[in-house]
């Protein structure tokens, strides 16, 4: 089927126009009749013509709204497609916003295990990281189960990493304790010796006198033992173990 344009068709009905009037004078030399044909005809290609310019027009406006929801409906698929991946970044978004408040978490505890902290140590309070009081109540655990040995070691070691905490006073103290269960009264003389040298304001210092004393005793040593308890008298006398060192001191004699 031959499809005509709006434009075509108007050519068409303006050339049968031109044409019926010819028709029509024509048909005025002859009757009446034939004049009233051609009028009649005249009047049926005029309702064509502006039927077909209707149609015409109806196929324009079609032509136009299948455009429009052509592009309508890639403007939603456009739409829908951009929707999906906007869905996909928020989820994607939405997942790192967690496992970086998760990392925060993580990294906020383990600098909270890095943090000193308040500890009472023999009355005192003082800061001491959470590394130092594992490894001193580690030390102190294997100490109270009996494995002096292996306290010894780890006091020692605990001193030589942490010498300046508030707890090495402590672990040194009850290094010399370790060597004395131990029966090694000269390295626990040496540890005790450590604790007057290196800690005299400690609370362990005056003990760790009498310990001194009492491992001299132990080697038969009276002359020492003597000394170290007088030491402790004079440097300590307010002291619950210049106490016991006066005691001592009266049984020597």
């Amino acid at each position: 089927m031959i499809k005509l344009s709006k434009c075509h068709l108007a050519a068409i009905a303006l050339a049968l126009t031109a044409w019926l009037p010819l028709q029509a004078n024509a048909g005025l030399l002859d009757d009446d009749e034939a004049r009233r044909a051609i009028l009649a005809l005249q009047a049926k290609v005029d309702a064509l013509t502006r039927d077909l310019n209707a149609r015409v027009d109806t196929k324009a406006d079609k032509s136009i709204s299948v455009d429009m929801l052509n592009q309508h409906e890639q403007t939603m698929q456009e739409i829908s497609r951009l929707r999906g991946q906007v869905e996909v970044l928020a989820n994607e978004i939405a997942t790192a916003q967690k496992n970086q408040k998760d990392l925060y978490a993580d990294l906020d505890a383990r600098v909270r295990k890095l943090e000193p902290h308040q500890e009472t140590i023999d009355g005192q309070t003082a800061e001491v990281l959470p590394t130092e009081k594992k490894s001193y109540d580690a030390a102190m655990d294997l100490f109270k189960s009996g494995d002096y040995k292996a306290a010894a070691g780890a006091l020692q070691e605990f001193v030589r990493r942490f010498p300046d905490s508030a707890y090495a006073a402590n672990a040194q103290y009850w290094l010399g304790n370790a060597y004395y269960a131990q029966r090694d009264y000269k390295n626990a003389i040496t540890a005790q010796e450590a604790v007057v040298a290196n800690y005299g304001t400690s609370a362990k210092a005056p003990d760790a006198m009498l310990n001194i004393a009492s491992s001299y005793t132990e080697l038969k040593d009276k002359k020492n033992a003597k000394k170290a308890l007088q030491q402790l008298v004079s440097k300590f006398p307010d002291s619950a173990a210049a106490q016991a060192a006066k005691d001592r001191l009266a049984a020597l004699r």
